[in-house]
């Protein structure tokens, strides 16, 4: 049994991985990058089989943030041409979530950028939730940044059912890519979302200069914030922030930044997010085999890849798309323990 299988084994035992182990998923040798995955996938099918979630974004609202993070084209720093709008009305949601529904995603997000939700856009929300629970059943995902109590009660209260609020990058790090909020700030709403009933979902970008050891940091993070759906993103560099012309990746890289959060993450949701097609590349269908969740269609200011091609990539491996009647059966589950 080689080295990968071990740690699997240990992994799929609740045993702890050692930040030594940790570092070594990343520094994996690239000759061994198909026995990390395997090992990887070992932990994967235990907890999800072939069963991949798929995920799609509404853009609720659009650039005016006036925070400064770094990897950003919404920031108050950006110079990158985007557009920009304010919350989009109810019925667009709807229509996003009728969209949703015809191609069978069973998770619909809807962001909005921003410090944090006035309370006239979490009326927005809340309004929409409610209609689109009715009328299409849809497992909704909120992420408006930084929540008070209130609204954070007032969207569970309407079914969301799942709110992202990303921690980004590492404690360590974080002054680098942002000072307009703290790292406590991110946990602190995580914290705050879980209180409130809410699916806590946290995720990262990496590629933004950070060491391997913040890497691990991330991924250890978020297991101590047992958040149940990790976003992990790759920085699609934009120009005009702060982060422009930065391309640190591989996409084998890539590759062992997914086996170390399926590693130390085990039973979570792991999401291949935003800069899966620029930084993956070729390789993004080997992500799949630790990764259990993609993103489809478009992210916030950049283009994914067409949906069909996403559909036939997942068809070539062998996986199964899980379907919105799975989603809910999985959610009235949830809700009966």
């Amino acid at each position: 049994m080689n080295k990968w299988k071990i740690l699997a084994k240990k992994a799929l035992l609740g045993e702890e991985i050692s930040n030594d182990e940790a570092l070594s998923i990343l520094e994996c040798r690239d000759d061994e990058i198909l026995q990390l995955l395997d090992a990887a996938f070992q932990i994967r099918q235990h907890y999800f089989g072939k069963k991949v979630k798929l995920n799609m974004i509404m853009n609720a609202k659009s650039g005016l943030c006036p925070e400064n993070c770094g990897y950003c084209s919404q920031s108050s720093i950006s110079t990158a041409p985007i557009e920009s709008y304010r919350m989009v009305n109810k019925e667009t949601i709807l229509q996003g979530a009728k969209r949703a529904s015809e191609l069978n995603i069973g998770t619909y997000c809807i962001v909005a950028s921003g410090r944090g939700p006035s309370n006239r856009d979490v009326n927005v929300v809340v309004e929409a939730v409610e209609e689109i629970k009715e009328q299409y059943g849809l497992k909704v995902c909120a992420c408006l940044g930084l929540l008070k109590p209130e609204q954070a009660k007032r969207l569970k209260a309407a079914g969301v059912d799942r709110y992202n609020h990303n921690i980004n990058t590492s404690q360590n790090h974080h002054s680098a890519i942002t000072t307009s909020h703290t790292y406590e700030d991110r946990v602190s709403t995580v914290e705050l979302v879980k209180e409130a009933g809410l699916s806590p979902c946290s995720g990262v970008i990496v590629g933004m200069k950070e060491t391997k050891q913040d890497v691990v940091n991330m991924a250890n993070s978020l297991k101590a914030l047992d958040a149940d759906s990790i976003p992990v993103n790759f920085l699609h560099a934009i120009d005009g922030t702060p982060l422009e012309g930065t391309n640190e990746l591989t996409p084998m890289y890539c590759l062992k930044v997914l086996a170390l959060f399926r590693f130390i993450n085990p039973a979570k949701e792991i999401r291949i997010s935003g800069g899966r097609e620029v930084n993956l590349r070729s390789l993004q269908p080997l992500g799949l085999y630790a990764a259990n969740s993609i993103f489809v269609g478009d992210y916030l200011t950049t283009a994914g890849q067409e949906k069909n091609e996403d559909i036939k990539m997942l068809e070539d491996l062998g996986f199964v798309i899980e379907t919105v009647e799975e989603m809910k059966a999985s959610l009235a589950m949830d809700k009966n323990q």
